[in-house]
C-alpha cells in the first residue's frame, strides 16, 4: 500500500529526530522495533495525489514509544489514512528491550511539550500499554 509506505517513511524521519533512526542504530546498536500497529484507510487516494503527513500524537515510557500519524490530501484536505504505532526500544547487540537514555528522553519530552497542544487524543489504541 502506497499510503502505508509514505507514512512509514515519515515515521523514520521522526525516529531520526529522536536519535533512534538508522544512523543511530549503526552507531549505538540501539533502535526501535514496531510491535503493534493500527491502520485506517479512510478515503482513497489516486496515484500522484499530493499529501501531507502529520504526527498527531506522541508519547513514551521508559522503553516504549506510541505515536500516531495521519495522511491528509493536500488539495482537498480530507483524511486519507492513519497509522498508530507501538514500538519498543531495543539493544541490537543483546537483542532485548532497553530503557531510553536520558538524552533521548529529553529530546522526546521537548517534542511533546512543543506539540502537545496540537495532539489528537481521540481513538488511540495503545495508550494503556505505556507503563507510566
Amino acid at each position: 500500500m502506497i499510503s502505508t509506505a509514505l507514512i512509514q517513511s515519515t515515521a523514520e524521519i521522526l525516529m531520526d529526530k529522536f536519535e533512534m533512526g538508522e544512523e543511530s542504530a549503526r552507531k549505538t546498536k540501539k533502535s526501535t522495533m514496531e510491535v503493534e500497529s493500527h491502520i485506517t484507510y479512510n478515503q482513497e487516494l489516486q496515484l500522484n495525489d499530493e499529501v501531507n503527513i502529520n504526527c498527531v500524537y506522541f508519547d513514551h515510557d521508559k522503553k516504549r514509544l506510541q505515536y500516531k500519524m495521519e495522511m491528509i490530501h493536500k488539495e482537498k484536505k480530507y483524511l486519507a489514512s492513519t497509522i498508530e504505532i507501538l514500538a519498543l526500544y531495543v539493544d541490537l547487540n543483546e537483542r532485548k528491550v532497553a530503557e531510553f537514555e536520558n538524552e533521548k528522553i529529553k529530546i522526546m519530552d521537548d517534542f511533546i511539550d512543543k506539540n502537545k497542544s496540537k495532539f489528537n487524543y481521540e481513538n488511540l489504541k495503545f495508550s494503556s500499554k505505556l507503563k507510566k
